[in-house]
Protein backbone atom coordinates (compact mmCIF):
# COMPACT_ATOMS: atom_id res chain seq x y z
CA UNK A 1 0.00 0.00 0.00
CA UNK A 2 1.09 3.54 -0.69
CA UNK A 3 2.41 5.44 2.30
CA UNK A 4 1.16 8.98 2.83
CA UNK A 5 2.78 11.82 4.77
CA UNK A 6 0.62 13.86 7.10
CA UNK A 7 1.27 16.66 9.57
CA UNK A 8 -0.61 16.94 12.83
CA UNK A 9 -0.71 19.77 15.36
CA UNK A 10 -1.15 18.78 19.00
CA UNK A 11 -2.01 20.89 22.01
CA UNK A 12 -3.00 20.48 25.64
CA UNK A 13 -3.84 22.92 28.43
CA UNK A 14 -5.26 20.59 31.10
CA UNK A 15 -3.58 18.29 33.59
CA UNK A 16 -0.28 16.71 32.57
CA UNK A 17 -0.01 18.56 29.25
CA UNK A 18 3.23 16.89 28.18
CA UNK A 19 1.89 13.51 29.28
CA UNK A 20 -1.25 13.90 27.17
CA UNK A 21 0.81 14.78 24.09
CA UNK A 22 3.13 11.81 24.65
CA UNK A 23 0.16 9.50 25.24
CA UNK A 24 -1.40 10.66 21.96
CA UNK A 25 1.80 9.81 20.10
CA UNK A 26 1.86 6.34 21.68
CA UNK A 27 -1.78 5.68 20.78
CA UNK A 28 -1.24 6.84 17.20
CA UNK A 29 1.71 4.49 16.77
CA UNK A 30 -0.62 1.59 17.62
CA UNK A 31 -3.02 2.66 14.84
CA UNK A 32 -1.22 2.24 11.49
CA UNK A 33 0.60 5.53 12.00
CA UNK A 34 4.39 5.78 12.04
CA UNK A 35 5.79 8.88 13.74
CA UNK A 36 8.54 10.35 11.53
CA UNK A 37 9.35 13.63 13.35
CA UNK A 38 8.18 15.51 16.43
CA UNK A 39 8.87 19.18 17.11
CA UNK A 40 9.82 20.50 20.49
CA UNK A 41 6.95 21.57 22.72
CA UNK A 42 6.18 25.27 22.98
CA UNK A 43 3.93 27.04 25.43
CA UNK A 44 1.37 29.33 23.84
CA UNK A 45 -1.50 31.52 24.92
CA UNK A 46 -5.01 30.13 24.34
CA UNK A 47 -6.40 31.25 20.97
CA UNK A 48 -10.05 32.28 20.67
CA UNK A 49 -10.89 32.06 24.39
CA UNK A 50 -9.51 32.81 27.86
CA UNK A 51 -8.02 30.08 30.06
CA UNK A 52 -5.68 30.46 33.03
CA UNK A 53 -3.43 27.63 31.81
CA UNK A 54 -1.58 28.14 28.56
CA UNK A 55 -1.27 25.40 25.96
CA UNK A 56 1.67 23.16 25.35
CA UNK A 57 1.84 22.67 21.56
CA UNK A 58 3.90 20.64 19.13
CA UNK A 59 3.66 19.28 15.62
CA UNK A 60 4.49 15.92 14.21
CA UNK A 61 4.97 14.31 10.85
CA UNK A 62 3.54 10.84 10.32
CA UNK A 63 3.58 8.20 7.63
CA UNK A 64 0.47 6.10 7.15
CA UNK A 65 -1.46 3.98 4.70
CA UNK A 66 -4.74 5.28 6.12
CA UNK A 67 -6.94 7.58 4.05
CA UNK A 68 -7.26 11.18 5.29
CA UNK A 69 -10.74 10.37 6.66
CA UNK A 70 -9.50 7.24 8.42
CA UNK A 71 -6.63 9.23 9.92
CA UNK A 72 -9.08 11.90 11.11
CA UNK A 73 -11.17 9.18 12.77
CA UNK A 74 -8.04 7.88 14.53
CA UNK A 75 -7.21 11.41 15.76
CA UNK A 76 -10.75 11.95 17.08
CA UNK A 77 -10.74 8.52 18.75
CA UNK A 78 -7.36 9.29 20.35
CA UNK A 79 -8.75 12.56 21.73
CA UNK A 80 -11.77 10.72 23.17
CA UNK A 81 -9.61 8.02 24.74
CA UNK A 82 -7.55 10.73 26.45
CA UNK A 83 -10.62 12.44 27.89
CA UNK A 84 -11.47 15.11 25.33
CA UNK A 85 -15.15 16.04 25.32
CA UNK A 86 -16.17 18.10 22.33
CA UNK A 87 -19.06 20.52 22.59
CA UNK A 88 -20.63 22.85 20.06
CA UNK A 89 -19.97 25.97 22.18
CA UNK A 90 -16.66 26.94 20.58
CA UNK A 91 -13.13 26.85 21.94
CA UNK A 92 -12.45 25.61 25.46
CA UNK A 93 -9.72 24.04 27.59
CA UNK A 94 -8.93 20.42 26.72
CA UNK A 95 -6.60 17.63 27.72
CA UNK A 96 -5.63 17.03 24.09
CA UNK A 97 -6.36 18.56 20.71
CA UNK A 98 -5.16 16.85 17.54
CA UNK A 99 -5.62 18.68 14.25
CA UNK A 100 -4.85 17.20 10.86
CA UNK A 101 -3.00 20.04 9.11
CA UNK A 102 -1.73 18.46 5.88
CA UNK A 103 -2.13 15.08 4.18
CA UNK A 104 0.35 14.81 1.30
CA UNK A 105 -0.48 17.83 -0.85
CA UNK A 106 -4.19 17.01 -0.92
CA UNK A 107 -6.82 19.72 -0.99
CA UNK A 108 -10.12 18.54 0.49
CA UNK A 109 -13.22 20.58 1.19
CA UNK A 110 -15.66 18.20 2.81
CA UNK A 111 -18.30 18.33 5.49
CA UNK A 112 -16.13 16.61 8.10
CA UNK A 113 -12.65 17.40 6.79
CA UNK A 114 -11.00 20.43 5.21
CA UNK A 115 -7.36 20.18 4.13
CA UNK A 116 -5.09 21.94 4.49
CA UNK A 117 -6.44 23.02 7.87
CA UNK A 118 -8.32 26.24 7.05
CA UNK A 119 -6.92 28.43 9.86
CA UNK A 120 -3.41 27.06 10.23
CA UNK A 121 -1.77 30.09 8.55
CA UNK A 122 -3.31 32.35 11.26
CA UNK A 123 -2.01 30.32 14.18
CA UNK A 124 1.45 30.80 15.58
CA UNK A 125 0.95 27.74 17.79
CA UNK A 126 0.68 25.63 14.61
CA UNK A 127 3.26 27.35 12.42
CA UNK A 128 6.07 27.67 14.97
CA UNK A 129 6.33 23.93 15.78
CA UNK A 130 5.60 22.94 12.16
CA UNK A 131 8.42 25.22 10.99
CA UNK A 132 10.81 23.30 13.22
CA UNK A 133 10.17 19.98 11.43
CA UNK A 134 9.11 21.11 7.92
CA UNK A 135 10.16 24.70 7.13
CA UNK A 136 10.21 24.17 3.36
CA UNK A 137 6.87 22.32 3.17
CA UNK A 138 4.67 24.15 0.66
CA UNK A 139 1.07 24.97 1.55
CA UNK A 140 -0.82 23.57 -1.49
CA UNK A 141 -3.40 26.39 -1.54
CA UNK A 142 -1.37 29.43 -0.48
CA UNK A 143 1.70 28.22 -2.45
CA UNK A 144 4.08 29.37 0.30
CA UNK A 145 6.48 27.41 2.48
CA UNK A 146 5.83 27.10 6.20
CA UNK A 147 8.77 29.39 7.01
CA UNK A 148 7.23 32.07 4.75
CA UNK A 149 3.81 31.73 6.36
CA UNK A 150 5.46 32.00 9.78
CA UNK A 151 7.37 35.15 8.75
CA UNK A 152 4.16 36.70 7.38
CA UNK A 153 2.28 35.93 10.59
CA UNK A 154 5.06 37.25 12.85
CA UNK A 155 5.18 40.49 10.84
CA UNK A 156 1.56 41.22 11.77
CA UNK A 157 1.36 39.42 15.12
CA UNK A 158 0.73 41.46 18.28
CA UNK A 159 1.03 38.76 20.98
CA UNK A 160 3.88 36.72 22.47
CA UNK A 161 6.13 34.88 20.07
Amino acid sequence: MKKHIAYIAAGSNMGDRQGFIRASLALLERSSVQIKAVSSMVETEPWGFYAPTWFLNCAFCVSTDLSPYELLDILLDTERRLGRKRDKCGYSSRPIDLDLIFYDDRIITGETLVLPHPRMAERLFVLKPLNEIAPELIHPVLKKPINGLLADLKAGYQGPV
